[in-house]
């Protein structure tokens, strides 16, 4: 069974997807996310959606148990994991979405804003994130209410 049959998805992707995974390609940012798995030396598969998985991510930063680099998804666990939490490839799916519309790299520093100032507002990266809230702060694991109010 591959990793599309796992993940319930046995078509190819749909023509935004296609789109998507084109603008993510073309903006450099699944090639920095490839560069990083290689250089991470992960395990790179082919995922559902038009997604590239790169399993088994271990260096230290960022702590998150799974992220995006355009739309190459690294995560720390097994991409057979990653599948069977549909909800958090869902989260990080929308993650390579805003990194198409963000133009590529220039997400990372906004990304960064955003956690810093989801952190000023509550505590943590997540809550007050305009990327994690669009992206589904449930589905990353982010709590929902903020813990403090600045």
């Amino acid at each position: 069974m591959t990793l599309r049959q796992r993940a319930g998805s046995c078509d190819g992707p749909t023509t935004a997807q296609r789109l998507r995974r084109a603008a993510n390609l073309l903006n450099g940012s699944t090639l920095a996310g490839l560069a990083v798995a290689l250089a991470a030396r992960t395990r790179i598969s082919r995922g559902p959606r038009g997604l590239v998985i790169a399993e088994g991510y271990g260096w230290r930063l960022p702590f998150a148990g799974a992220f995006t680099l355009g739309n190459v998804v690294l995560c720390r666990a097994s991409a057979a994991d990653l599948l069977s939490r549909p909800a958090l490839l869902g989260h990080e799916e929308r993650h390579c979405s805003q990194y198409a519309w963000c133009l590529g790299l220039p997400f990372i520093p906004l990304y960064l804003a955003a956690a810093g100032w989801s952190v000023l507002r509550t505590g943590n990266p997540g809550t007050a994130n305009i990327f994690e809230r669009r992206a589904g702060l449930a589905a990353g694991g982010y709590p929902t209410t903020a813990g403090r109010q600045a």
